[in-house]
């Protein structure tokens, strides 16, 4: 008989930090609930971390290096591919300059302990400027306002929401994510406590989702227009001699600049293009300011428009405005037992603007890193300091980023493309090598990044618990190893560097550093103290932590940063621009709490059931366009066109159409067996890579103008090209 046990760990598939309860026979996961102990998610468990196991035992999985040679993939030593694309790698540098090779990692990057650590070791030992990433497309000008305004980028504000009076959330799902940059797992508990204690829940969105669903209130508000909204919410403080800012007035600059920022943002002039009367929009304002505490929480949606930074930057000063920063039941910034702020500042990552720009479009580098919106471009265009090998970490740029058919094609002309991917998907199809890395259960983990923006600070180590195929590696090794073989060919004092760093890292490895990070933190926490508390540690809720969080001069935060104060003048020619171009809707996306971007859609649990990529249409643009519950249409942009089965809701706001992201798995020579049979279409097939924010450079991935059309007869599967 064989034996199993139950072992509690954190379930790393996205930012919630889920305690799961794993039971196991030493081999293979037998079952996954939610841990009861956990202090911080309390049993909860989403449909995902049911399906740990899933992951592990796909038979699609990538369990050994590949080659490809011409359409057919060979299984090779680690030793022979690591060499090849090493020795492949250093000959393109020498020939075409550092920035002939660049390197893209996905969101999962961030759940992955050893990735964190090594992999931006590795991509800052490449000496490209041609690095890119997912946050480009989902985060970015959070970041970028962090540093603008603390001096920091990892200084991220979260809101106090166990605590709050009212909450409102303006284009953001958490009833879906479990919150996103927001760490807040079993969000439905939380809300129903908000409602217990007399508080209210305000959702703003262009679809009536999940979380609007389960609200006080709910509003339309059209795409793309948040930061006239708030622009107006703020004139409205000033206006009304509401704006205060408490405690924090000796901890601030440019206060006294913002009431005249905001005159032409009038809430009767802002109503036409944001969909909301001028009285709701002063009704908001005034309640935010007395209703308190209040947090308003932005997400994904106030970051993928042309004004996210603006947008992002607003939300700090409607906050500053009405003392609900840095207060309980407002905004706080978490103490995590690794102190990221502290982390970033010394290691020089606080987020650097604008030091160099992409070499076709000139966008600038944030943090050493481009936009993604200059990825095709850079890939494409012939001269000095061209991509002409890339490498990529947990990404699949070919259904993530914008303008998905243009990259592939980019991405299948490269002389060189590998991937670090569990897969052989959409973008992985197209590589040289496939290099297979090991998955959570079967690496140490320790989510540091999300501990940083929870709503509690709590602390949780996941030790390796089950034993990975031999013929994968932890991501940390790989960068490392190859790190190491590119060091040998460049020769020289890269050689010697190389050969006396590299052993001391890799037996300091993940652990070693999360063990000196702990102990440098403020919880006074070790390694080993944690590993002696299989269901974590509860450190305490947040607490006000100004002006201590702030890291610019004199520990003052700048409230109008220059580049933002500049960019109101574009806000404001916005209101003088059509709603939208003639016959044209707008295109925004939606989650599924049973998807995570594109890579949970090969286990059949996950994908059962009801098809999920359906165009949403409201039933007055459905019947303007003969268009009928489940019927095919066309949906057309500037770049290309997807055909998608409609569905009629009053769920999304007249004029608007949404789309589900992370599907389009109809590409030939991607092994996702289970995931091709709910294909689906891309998104990103139709969203427009020249559409972005003009200060961050990251993607407007929301608020497309595309033409949608009844389809005649039956269409392709997945799209059309």
């Amino acid at each position: 008989m064989v034996e199993t046990r139950t072992d509690f760990r954190v379930c790393n598939l996205c930012d919630a930090l889920c305690g799961v309860a794993i039971q196991h026979d030493g081999r293979r996961v037998l079952s996954v609930r939610g841990d009861e102990e956990d202090p911080f998610s309390r049993g909860h468990l989403c449909p995902k971390g049911a399906a740990l196991g899933d992951l592990l035992e796909d038979p699609d999985r990538v369990v050994a290096p590949l080659r490809r040679e011409g359409d057919r993939w060979r299984e090779v030593p680690w030793e022979e591919a690591l060499d090849e694309i090493a020795s492949r790698v250093v000959a393109l540098q020498r020939a075409h300059g550092r920035d002939s090779v660049g390197f893209y990692y996905g969101n999962p990057t961030a759940h992955s302990l050893g990735a964190i650590f090594f992999g931006l070791l590795f991509a800052r030992a490449l000496g490209s400027h041609n690095l890119f990433s997912s946050n480009s497309v989902d985060s970015l000008p959070r970041l970028l306002v962090s540093s603008l305004m603390y001096g920091n980028q990892a200084v991220l504000p979260v809101p106090d929401i166990d605590r709050t009076r009212l909450f409102m959330v303006l284009g953001a799902n958490p009833v879906v994510s479990n919150g996103s940059i927001m760490t807040a797992p079993d969000i439905d508990r939380r809300l129903k406590d908000l409602r217990a204690r007399g508080g209210s829940l305000v959702v703003l969105d262009p679809r009536r989702g999940e979380t609007a669903r389960v609200a006080d209130r709910h509003h339309f508000v059209r795409p793309g227009t948040d930061a006239l909204l708030l622009a107006a919410m703020l004139r409205t403080l000033f206006r009304e001699g509401l704006a205060d800012l408490g405690r924090l007035a000796p901890h601030v600059t440019g206060w006294e600049a913002l009431p005249a920022l905001f005159e032409p943002f009038a809430a009767e002039r802002v109503a036409p293009a944001v969909g909301l009367d001028a009285a709701a929009i002063a009704g908001l304002a005034r309640e935010f300011a007395r209703g308190g505490p209040a947090a308003c929480h932005g997400r994904v949606g106030t970051c993928i428009q042309e004004f996210g930074a603006l947008t992002t930057w607003l939300l700090d000063l409607l906050h500053f405005a009405t003392g609900n920063m840095d207060r309980e039941g407002g905004l706080l910034f978490p103490s995590p037992a690794v102190d990221l702020g502290a982390v970033a500042k010394y290691s020089g990552q606080t987020g650097s603007f604008g030091r160099f720009r992409s070499r076709v479009s000139g966008l600038p580098e944030f943090n050493s890193e481009l936009p993604v919106a200059a990825l095709a471009e850079e890939l494409e265009t012939p001269g000095r300091g061209q991509v002409r090998a890339l490498l990529t970490h947990a990404g699949n740029p070919v259904l993530s980023l914008p303008n998905g058919r243009r990259l592939e094609r980019a991405l299948g002309a490269l002389e060189l493309l590998v991937c670090v991917d569990i897969y052989r998907n959409e973008t992985s199809r197209l590589a040289h090598f496939i290099l297979p890395p090991t998955l959570g259960l079967e690496r140490d983990e320790y989510p540091v990044l999300f501990h940083a923006v929870a709503v509690r600070n709590t602390a949780h180590f996941s030790p390796a618990l089950l034993p990975a195929p031999p013929g994968v590696r932890d991501d940390w090794r790989i960068f490392l190893d190859l790190l190491g073989r590119l060091e040998h060919h460049r020769g020289g004092l890269h050689a010697l560097g190389a050969g006396l760093g590299l052993p001391l890292l890799k037996r300091l490895g993940p652990r070693g550093l999360l063990d000196r990070l702990l102990r440098l933190g403020p919880s006074g926490l070790t390694l080993a103290k944690l590993e002696a508390m299989p269901h974590g540690v509860d450190l305490g809720p947040l607490v006000p932590r100004a002006p201590a969080i702030f890291h610019r001069p004199g520990r003052r935060a700048d409230l109008a940063p220059a580049v933002l104060v500049r960019d109101l003048e574009r806000l404001r020619a916005r209101l003088d621009a059509p709603l939208a171009e003639d016959g044209a809707l707008q295109l925004i996306s939606r989650r599924s709490l049973r998807s995570n971007n594109s890579w949970m859609h090969n286990s059949h649990r996950l994908v059962k059931g009801r098809e999920r990529c359906t165009l949403l249409v409201h039933p007055d643009d459905a019947a303007a366009r003969s268009l009928t519950q489940g019927a095919r249409a066309t949906v057309a942009s500037r770049v290309g066109a997807i055909e998608v089965p409609v569905e009629v809701t009053r769920d999304i706001m007249p004029g608007v159409v949404c789309l589900p992201h992370g599907f389009g798995h109809h590409r030939e020579g991607a092994s996702l067996r289970v995931a091709k049979e709910h294909a689906g279409a891309s998104i990103n097939d139709v969203t427009d890579e020249r559409r972005f924010d003009a200060v961050s450079g990251a993607s407007a991935l929301n608020g497309v103008p595309v033409t949608v059309t009844a389809c005649e007869g039956v269409g392709k599967p997945g799209g059309l090209s």
